[in-house]
């Protein structure tokens, strides 16, 4: 039985289902009553509180005519659209359900056997769907959740604009001073850092004595770096190929470079200090971080993408929003590869997988626990399919703190049963 069948089980014909088809200036919408009829003509209105009052109006009109009291709205979520119209209805107390796009898409097909698109034809499918119980609670964040979610955003368009800069660096080195990646593996170390201010180029780096070079890096290195690598710097810049043309318009270009790496550099530590004062105002928090090998970032973008853990009542709820569900693949004898359905928050998926690569090299549980996987004599996985299944036992160890209000226990994680196959398969 689905959602909608439980609620006419006890409403009887008692709902309307109102589809809205989302855009940046205009929406479209339809209204169906229980039996697929619709009680108004379709209409359009703007995203405007003038627009949002008019569908209350037709809303009420459809209720009306079709004697019931019960409304549900769904909409297909298009980019950032949906949400301002989202809040506005769920503030005026409407029950708002959101429609896979995917869903939608294959409807279409299925209705007049064309792909062809439009916003009448859409506006129905989506209520149609609702009305089959097709559709996804929808749990915009609020409050501090609101805020990390933000945040999370903004770090990661910060990261991909900090890569941007860094390959631009890349790229002048590669042209001017080829052999400088030799000498520092890390071009945004300090004592890289000091060298592209202030000696960037080959002609500029063999102007200056060992000595010196060294004293200067092992200052902006906090003593890290000393002679061997002043020595290195100096014999590449000595057998370089690099470009000697130019050199006054590329150590402009590169400072800019370096200035908008700098800027960024700040942007992302105003961001991740800020997560951390919020996460500070949210109880769980600590519990989380108590996770060795989780750090703040991590659990702000878990609790930004999946919100506030009252909210699931369990751990595979959280599972199917990450997307990491195994989907299979079976008909009749044949029997394909399962596979993760991918069909959550991409986001919170890569999220996770990128603390599992974390966890399975500094926590000593779930290393062991990857390690099984890999090794095990009953269907053992490939290294991909075990930090995937690491990221599924990582949100249970979240969801169990989060919710149990408990500090990680290295003792509990693995449990017995779990620790007597990972000793026997290591005796």
């Amino acid at each position: 039985m689905n959602k909608i069948e439980k609620l006419l089980l006890v409403h009887g014909s008692d709902l309307i289902f109102v589809g809205i088809d989302v855009a940046k200036k205009s929406h479209y919408a339809r209204i169906i009553d229980h039996i697929g009829l619709e009680p108004v003509k379709p209409f359009k209105f703007n995203n405007s509180k003038d627009g949002y009052f008019r569908l209350v109006s037709k809303i009420l009109e459809a209720k009306e005519k079709s004697k019931a009291t019960r409304v549900i709205i769904g909409l297909e979520p298009s980019g950032h659209y949906w949400k301002p119209l989202t809040c506005f209805f769920k503030e005026q107390g409407y029950q708002v359900v959101l429609v896979n796009p995917y869903h939608v898409k294959k409807r279409k097909e299925e209705e007049d056997n064309s792909p062809t698109k439009n916003d009448q034809k859409d506006a129905l499918i989506i209520a149609k769907l609702v009305k089959e119980g097709k559709f996804l609670n929808c749990l915009l964040p609020e409050g501090i959740y609101a805020d990390l979610r933000n945040l999370s955003v903004a770090r990661k368009q910060l990261i991909n604009k900090l890569n941007s800069a860094k390959n631009k660096l890349i790229s002048i080195l590669d042209e001017y001073f080829p052999e400088f990646e030799e000498v520092f593996k890390n071009i945004l170390g300090k004592a890289a850092l000091w060298v592209l201010r202030h000696c960037p180029f080959p002609s500029m780096i063999v102007n200056h004595t060992k000595g010196e070079l060294a004293e200067n890096m092992k200052n902006a290195a906090n003593k890290r770096v000393g002679i061997k690598r002043a020595e290195k710097l100096i014999e590449a810049a000595q057998k370089s190929v690099g470009v000697k043309q130019g050199l006054k318009g590329a150590y402009i270009r590169l400072q800019s470079y370096l200035d908008e790496v700098e800027f960024l550099k700040g942007q992302l530590e105003t961001i991740e200090k800020t997560m951390g004062e919020l996460l500070k105002e949210i109880d769980i928090s600590q519990y989380l971080l108590s996770i060795p090998g989780i750090g703040i970032v991590t659990v702000a973008g878990f609790l930004a993408e999946v919100g506030d853990l009252v909210n699931y009542s369990h751990y595979k709820q959280i599972q199917k929003l990450a997307g990491l569900n195994i989907a299979e693949n079976q008909s009749g004898k044949h029997k394909g590869k399962a596979k993760i359905s991918k069909r959550g928050r991409p986001e919170l998926r890569n999220l996770l997988f990128k603390a599992s690569l974390v966890l399975v090299a500094k926590n000593k549980e779930f290393k062991a626990l990857y390690n099984y996987f890999l090794k095990r004599p009953q269907n053992p996985l490939k290294s991909k399919q075990a930090l995937v299944s690491i990221s599924v036992k990582l949100i249970r160890v979240m969801f169990a703190l989060g919710k149990k209000r408990e500090n990680y226990d290295s003792q509990k994680v693995l449990g017995e049963y779990r620790m007597m196959q990972i000793n026997k398969l290591a005796a």
